[in-house]
């Protein structure tokens, strides 16, 4: 019989490509799309290639959802799911976590929840023949509509989560990603991060409170990519959440509260934080852009030319190949339901970190002034445009870019249109977008390392 695992191992051995017809045929498996009786919305691309179905269940129960005092919150809940079930309606059993590892095991399927900034997601891959799906499916119902939040294990597991963020707090790279999310998103939910204190004011009770508030059939988007048809998806899709508490008839959901928008900075922030490190960890940003924003195309073509290339970037060029000042250096745009961060980041010797820092910001400046020559987009087009079949050459990333399109109401032909779209981006588009949406003299500035960064630099350089 097959299994994930022995069909994973012919994929690469026959060639992902070859196997699921990838390049542009793949873009252009429609994906269909409807709403179920319960408001749960479905999208589906079915395709025979293997005998595989992946499915991804997302609701807006991401972090940006949490209490502020309770920072945390959707991680360890998600966490949490996994860790057993009560029992079931059907007169089940009981499962806890090694029993539930035992099933999946059986099943030769897997499934895994995990919680984000905007979204907490569902993830299950089966193989196709309806038994084992079925099977796969109702365990996964019991995971999502039946989870025990089992007070004892939770109390284990905030203790190994706080010796966690006990070792965390001592690396010079947490203390600075705390301190960029809070210089550039202030009060709003982005920018919030669980600590030592958030932690301790979680408990099972506000889990299944969360649980009840925000994970609800009518506010499911569900990916299906694999081998299925329209009718088998929405039976698979309704089954899923079937354990989930029903909306009443002929209503929707009452809207979540709105998420005010991030702000933009009005004025530059600098932080030197001392740091007893040997590499200084800097960040340079401010708040970037939703995904759903028309620029989209033209700022990840932009941000490869500046600094998303790798070593044919700008910033590498001049940062680290002709000034030697860090090892690597990168630039990248964080696009969500609000607008992500943008950010430039990099580790350097404490005492060259100022140095770096300056040659960092005017590669940025004349970048948003001047955009990118010629040669420079079309080597960028000719990488980023090339490389679109490798985002599609399997059913894992296939379902990846469909739950994308799900969650911020993207065109359902994306994929058909994404090529034309990258290659119709001029110079001047990306010029013209980048000015739209980044201020160099109004950023975030994040230095982290050394006991002061002046003075290394100014004792380095005494005789």
């Amino acid at each position: 019989m097959f299994t994930l695992k022995k069909i994973a191992q012919y994929a690469v051995l026959t060639g992902a490509t070859a196997l699921f017809g990838m390049t542009s045929a793949q873009a252009a498996l429609p994906i269909q799309h409807w709403t179920l009786a319960n408001g749960a919305r479905i999208y589906l691309v079915a395709t025979n290639a293997l005998p595989i179905v992946d499915v991804q269940v997302d609701f807006d129960a991401g972090s940006r959802r949490d209490p502020a005092a309770q920072a945390g919150l959707a991680s360890t809940t998600s966490a949490m799911v996994e860790k057993g079930v009560r029992a079931g309606r059907n007169g089940e059993p009981a499962l806890d976590q090694n029993a539930l590892g035992e099933a999946w095991a059986d099943l030769g399927a897997s499934f895994d929840v995990s919680a984000g900034t905007d979204r907490t997601s569902y993830s299950l891959r089966s193989l196709s023949d309806p038994a084992l799906l079925n099977k796969a499916v109702t365990l996964a119902s019991r995971e999502i509509g039946e989870p025990a939040f089992p007070d004892d294990v939770w109390q284990r597991e905030r203790e190994r989560i706080n010796a966690a963020i006990k070792e965390a707090n001592t690396k010079p790279a947490t203390v600075a990603g705390r301190a960029f999310a809070q210089a550039v998103y202030g009060v709003h939910p982005y920018g919030q991060e669980v600590t030592e204190e958030t932690l301790a004011r979680i408990d099972t009770a506000g889990m299944r409170q969360r649980y009840e508030q925000l994970i609800v059939p009518c506010r499911a988007k569900l990916s299906i990519v694999g081998a299925v048809t329209r009718a088998e998806a929405e039976t698979l899709a309704t089954a899923l959440l079937s354990r989930l508490p029903a909306t009443q008839a002929g209503q929707g959901c009452a809207p979540l509260p709105a998420i005010a928008p991030v702000a933009a900075l009005t004025a530059a922030k600098d932080e030197r934080i001392p740091f007893d490190s040997a590499q200084a960890h800097v960040f340079i940003g401010q708040p970037g852009y939703p995904r759903k924003d028309p620029d989209h195309f033209a700022l990840t073509l932009g941000n490869y030319v500046l600094g998303g290339g790798g070593f044919v970037s700008r910033l590498t060029n001049e940062v680290r190949e002709k000034r030697g000042l860090t090892y690597s250096i990168y630039s990248g745009f964080a696009p969500g339901l609000e607008a992500g961060a943008f950010r430039i980041g990099f580790q350097t010797r404490p005492d060259q970190a100022e140095d770096a820092v300056k040659m960092s910001r005017e590669v940025l400046a004349r970048f948003v002034a001047e955009g990118p020559t010629a040669s420079e987009l079309k080597a960028a087009k000719d990488n980023v445009i090339g490389g679109f079949p490798l985002l599609l050459d399997s059913n894992r990333k296939l379902i990846g870019n469909v739950a994308n399109i799900a969650w911020h109401d993207l065109p359902l032909d994306y994929l058909d249109t994404w090529t034309a779209r990258m290659n119709a981006v001029t110079a001047a588009d990306i010029k013209a977008a980048f000015q739209r949406k980044l201020q160099p003299e109004r950023m975030v500035t994040v230095v982290v390392g050394g006991k002061d960064a002046k003075a290394a630099k100014a004792a380095a350089k005494a005789p």
